[in-house]
């Protein structure tokens, strides 16, 4: 396979509905990251330059080996403020709001899918909703025992609300139930209706990336969607792809990855016609290369699936499908520690890796090789980063200037 080497790239990362808000915290995260990244792999890397923007979040990315430098301008796409919007809620719209999107998704077939194509991920659907059934029921239960042992209709339905509330003080916070009431909630209303912050903010990354792909000084634009932000990703591409149908044909390769995907999450709702028909033509769209990573034990992605045969699209020109194990990126006791706490694996697919591996996102966003390459081989970079941290088989390019860059970076 001829891989192409990258000394510039241009990463846009869309996140999934995570309310932390993407400031300097989520820099500081992906220094942190970064230093796993260092260790595994041998290489020296170091990111600089934060700006906080109203749509994105930026910084620049420094990495190098004995033979290579990559210089990666990596762009956190914000909608944080859209999440926020949900979060704001009180309890009191955020329930019915909740029941409503749950039957929306029943209705329209998508929990049948879930089944069909991911029982774990049906059960992260059904989670927060059944576990707001017990609430109710244990609720209606104490009202009843108080009834039954001689108190009230009235001073039953007191203590009706007072287990209710109780309940909602402490498990309901304690298991994180309203966030996810608010990601099916978003879910809904983003099939149903859209939201206008957000149309525009895509239709601003959409430009971003048609201007970036017609320029010269760029050797890959990589987009990025982890869980629901592939979902995003793929609005924000199809939106890109209607301004510019030769997008990525021309000059700089456009590379497309889903890691943790969504995109069956909202695809397989019988009502998301206007999302499958943008996920076709993004499949369709010559100068895109779509990779879809998928792991066994994340809960919150589709395992082993083919997302267009799931969706009833034609399949000649889906994404290519990479199966990785979680627990083989990770030191035995740092698996073991995080292996039940799902949203901790989830993120995994963002984080640094302790052993090298075929799936690695730092690897992805600042090798020197191109995600594209890396994807279609069979074991990643692995087979093409040296136990020095070099590039195998790549022209000498220790010039002066790499040579001092290389000493200046150091791990941060």
């Amino acid at each position: 396979m001829t891989r192409a080497a990258v000394a510039k790239r241009l990463v846009f990362h869309v996140g999934g509905f995570d309310p932390i808000t993407p400031h300097a915290g989520a820099q500081r995260r992906f220094v942190r990251e970064l230093a796993r990244f260092q260790r595994t792999w041998s290489v020296k890397a170091s990111a600089d330059g934060l700006c906080n923007g109203i749509d994105q979040t930026t910084w620049s990315v420094t990495a190098a080996g004995p033979n290579w430098l990559v210089e990666t301008d990596y762009n956190l796409v914000r909608w944080d403020d859209v999440i926020e919007t949900y979060s704001r809620r009180t309890i009191f719209w955020r329930i019915p709001l909740g029941i409503v999107a749950f039957v929306d998704f029943v209705a329209s077939g998508a929990l049948w899918g879930y089944l069909r194509t991911n029982w774990h991920y049906a059960g992260f659907f059904l989670f927060p909703f059944v576990m707001f059934g017990i609430f109710s029921l244990v609720a209606y239960f104490v009202g009843l025992l108080v009834v039954r042992t001689g108190g009230s209709i009235p001073v039953a339905i007191i203590a009706d609300l007072v287990a209710f509330a109780a309940l909602l003080a402490g498990p309901w916070r304690w298991l994180h139930l309203a966030p996810l009431f608010d990601d099916w909630i978003f879910s809904r209303e983003y099939i149903r209706k859209g939201h206008p912050l957000l149309e525009q903010r895509l239709d601003r990354m959409a430009a971003e990336i048609v201007a970036a792909a017609s320029g010269r000084d760029t050797d890959e634009i990589l987009i990025i969607g982890h869980s629901l932000g592939a979902v995003l990703a793929v609005d924000a591409l199809d939106r890109a792809l209607r301004a510019d149908p030769a997008l990525g044909e021309r000059k700089v390769p456009v590379t497309f990855l889903a890691i943790g995907s969504s995109v069956l999450k909202i695809g397989l709702h019988r009502g998301a016609t206007r999302f499958r028909a943008a996920v076709e033509r993004v499949a369709r769209a010559p100068g895109i290369f779509w990779g879809d990573y998928q792991a066994r034990v994340d809960i919150m992605n589709f395992y082993k699936t083919d997302p267009m045969a799931e969706m009833a699209l034609a399949t000649e020109n889906g994404p290519l499908v990479k199966c990785v194990e979680l627990s083989r990126m990770l030191d035995r006791a740092m698996y073991r520690r995080i292996r039940l706490r799902f949203y901790r694996l989830h993120c995994q697919f963002i984080s640094g890796n302790d052993k090298r591996a075929a799936y690695d996102y730092f690897m992805l966003v600042c090798g020197p090789v191109s995600a594209k390459s890396q994807t279609l081989a069979a074991d990643g970079a692995v087979s093409m980063i040296a136990e020095d941290g070099s590039l195998i088989d790549a022209a000498p390019c220790c010039s002066e200037p790499l040579v001092r860059m290389a000493q200046q970076l150091g791990p941060r």
